[in-house]
Protein backbone atom coordinates (compact mmCIF):
# COMPACT_ATOMS: atom_id res chain seq x y z
CA UNK A 1 0.00 0.00 0.00
CA UNK A 2 1.04 3.15 -0.87
CA UNK A 3 1.79 6.23 1.55
CA UNK A 4 -1.28 8.23 2.12
CA UNK A 5 -3.75 5.89 0.35
CA UNK A 6 -6.65 4.70 1.95
CA UNK A 7 -8.03 0.88 1.98
CA UNK A 8 -11.40 -0.05 2.28
CA UNK A 9 -10.36 -1.59 6.01
CA UNK A 10 -8.32 1.91 7.13
CA UNK A 11 -11.91 3.36 5.61
CA UNK A 12 -14.49 1.18 8.04
CA UNK A 13 -11.99 1.56 10.90
CA UNK A 14 -11.63 5.12 10.57
CA UNK A 15 -15.74 5.15 10.69
CA UNK A 16 -16.75 2.61 13.63
CA UNK A 17 -12.82 1.23 14.45
CA UNK A 18 -13.37 1.84 18.60
CA UNK A 19 -14.68 -1.15 20.31
CA UNK A 20 -18.41 0.84 22.02
CA UNK A 21 -19.46 1.42 18.40
CA UNK A 22 -18.98 -1.90 17.22
CA UNK A 23 -20.88 -2.95 20.22
CA UNK A 24 -23.81 -0.58 19.63
CA UNK A 25 -24.22 -1.77 16.30
CA UNK A 26 -24.24 -5.30 17.59
CA UNK A 27 -27.08 -4.68 20.29
CA UNK A 28 -29.23 -2.46 17.91
CA UNK A 29 -29.08 -5.43 14.90
CA UNK A 30 -31.83 -7.19 17.08
CA UNK A 31 -34.05 -3.91 16.51
CA UNK A 32 -34.46 -0.81 17.96
CA UNK A 33 -33.71 0.28 21.48
CA UNK A 34 -34.03 2.79 24.13
CA UNK A 35 -31.24 4.45 25.68
CA UNK A 36 -31.34 2.50 29.27
CA UNK A 37 -32.12 -1.10 27.27
CA UNK A 38 -28.81 0.29 25.01
CA UNK A 39 -27.13 0.92 28.18
CA UNK A 40 -27.92 -2.15 30.45
CA UNK A 41 -27.33 -4.64 27.40
CA UNK A 42 -23.61 -3.45 27.36
CA UNK A 43 -22.90 -3.93 30.45
CA UNK A 44 -20.30 -1.78 31.76
CA UNK A 45 -20.15 1.47 29.16
CA UNK A 46 -20.70 4.95 30.76
CA UNK A 47 -23.70 6.68 29.69
CA UNK A 48 -21.63 9.58 28.58
CA UNK A 49 -19.49 7.44 26.41
CA UNK A 50 -22.68 5.83 24.79
CA UNK A 51 -23.99 9.13 23.79
CA UNK A 52 -21.04 10.07 22.62
CA UNK A 53 -21.07 6.61 20.30
CA UNK A 54 -24.55 7.06 18.89
CA UNK A 55 -23.86 10.94 18.42
CA UNK A 56 -21.42 9.40 16.17
CA UNK A 57 -23.15 6.97 14.91
CA UNK A 58 -26.06 8.90 14.17
CA UNK A 59 -23.62 11.93 12.31
CA UNK A 60 -22.24 8.84 9.85
CA UNK A 61 -25.64 7.57 9.18
CA UNK A 62 -25.93 4.15 10.39
CA UNK A 63 -27.91 4.97 12.84
CA UNK A 64 -31.42 7.10 13.34
CA UNK A 65 -32.42 8.48 16.70
CA UNK A 66 -36.71 8.53 16.62
CA UNK A 67 -38.06 10.44 19.71
CA UNK A 68 -40.79 8.99 21.87
CA UNK A 69 -41.13 11.64 24.06
CA UNK A 70 -40.69 15.56 23.87
CA UNK A 71 -40.71 16.30 28.06
CA UNK A 72 -38.06 15.15 28.93
CA UNK A 73 -37.02 14.67 25.18
CA UNK A 74 -35.95 10.65 24.80
CA UNK A 75 -35.43 8.56 21.49
CA UNK A 76 -35.22 5.17 20.58
CA UNK A 77 -32.10 4.27 18.64
CA UNK A 78 -32.22 2.10 15.75
CA UNK A 79 -30.00 1.01 12.63
CA UNK A 80 -30.36 2.95 9.45
CA UNK A 81 -30.01 0.31 6.25
CA UNK A 82 -26.49 1.42 6.47
CA UNK A 83 -26.11 0.22 9.42
CA UNK A 84 -28.10 -3.14 8.56
CA UNK A 85 -25.55 -3.64 5.94
CA UNK A 86 -22.18 -4.19 9.38
CA UNK A 87 -24.81 -7.29 10.30
CA UNK A 88 -22.36 -9.52 8.37
CA UNK A 89 -18.94 -8.26 9.07
CA UNK A 90 -20.40 -7.64 12.94
CA UNK A 91 -21.37 -11.52 13.00
CA UNK A 92 -18.15 -12.77 11.31
CA UNK A 93 -15.78 -10.70 13.59
CA UNK A 94 -17.91 -11.71 16.60
CA UNK A 95 -17.52 -15.53 15.66
CA UNK A 96 -13.16 -14.81 15.24
CA UNK A 97 -12.91 -13.33 18.49
CA UNK A 98 -15.22 -15.94 20.12
CA UNK A 99 -12.61 -18.50 18.38
CA UNK A 100 -9.87 -16.92 19.26
CA UNK A 101 -10.60 -16.78 22.54
CA UNK A 102 -11.50 -20.34 22.67
CA UNK A 103 -15.37 -20.03 23.13
CA UNK A 104 -17.77 -21.27 21.95
CA UNK A 105 -18.49 -19.43 18.08
CA UNK A 106 -20.90 -17.59 17.45
CA UNK A 107 -22.35 -18.12 14.52
CA UNK A 108 -25.68 -16.97 12.97
CA UNK A 109 -27.77 -19.90 13.04
CA UNK A 110 -30.39 -21.16 10.44
CA UNK A 111 -33.73 -20.94 11.64
CA UNK A 112 -34.80 -23.67 9.62
CA UNK A 113 -32.73 -26.30 10.90
CA UNK A 114 -31.02 -24.51 13.74
CA UNK A 115 -26.97 -25.46 12.27
CA UNK A 116 -24.50 -22.36 12.04
CA UNK A 117 -23.63 -20.75 8.88
CA UNK A 118 -20.73 -20.05 7.69
CA UNK A 119 -20.15 -17.04 5.28
CA UNK A 120 -18.66 -17.92 1.64
CA UNK A 121 -17.31 -15.76 -0.98
CA UNK A 122 -20.22 -16.02 -3.82
CA UNK A 123 -19.27 -14.45 -7.71
CA UNK A 124 -22.34 -13.49 -8.84
CA UNK A 125 -21.31 -13.53 -12.55
CA UNK A 126 -20.02 -16.97 -12.41
CA UNK A 127 -22.76 -18.12 -10.26
CA UNK A 128 -20.32 -19.92 -7.83
CA UNK A 129 -19.16 -19.85 -4.54
CA UNK A 130 -15.06 -18.67 -4.31
CA UNK A 131 -12.48 -20.37 -2.48
CA UNK A 132 -9.81 -18.44 -0.66
CA UNK A 133 -7.35 -19.52 -3.10
CA UNK A 134 -9.63 -18.05 -6.02
CA UNK A 135 -9.65 -14.65 -4.38
CA UNK A 136 -7.53 -12.11 -6.46
CA UNK A 137 -6.61 -8.44 -4.96
CA UNK A 138 -9.34 -6.13 -4.19
CA UNK A 139 -10.52 -4.24 -7.11
CA UNK A 140 -12.68 -1.02 -7.65
CA UNK A 141 -15.59 -1.09 -10.60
Amino acid sequence: MQEGSATGLDAALARVGDRWSLLVVDALLGGPMRFNDLQASLGTIASNVLAQRLRHLEGIGLVVATPYSTRPPRFSYGLTGQGLDLAGAVRLLASWGAEQAGSPAEAPLHDVCGASLEARWYCPTCVRVVDDGDLGEPGFI
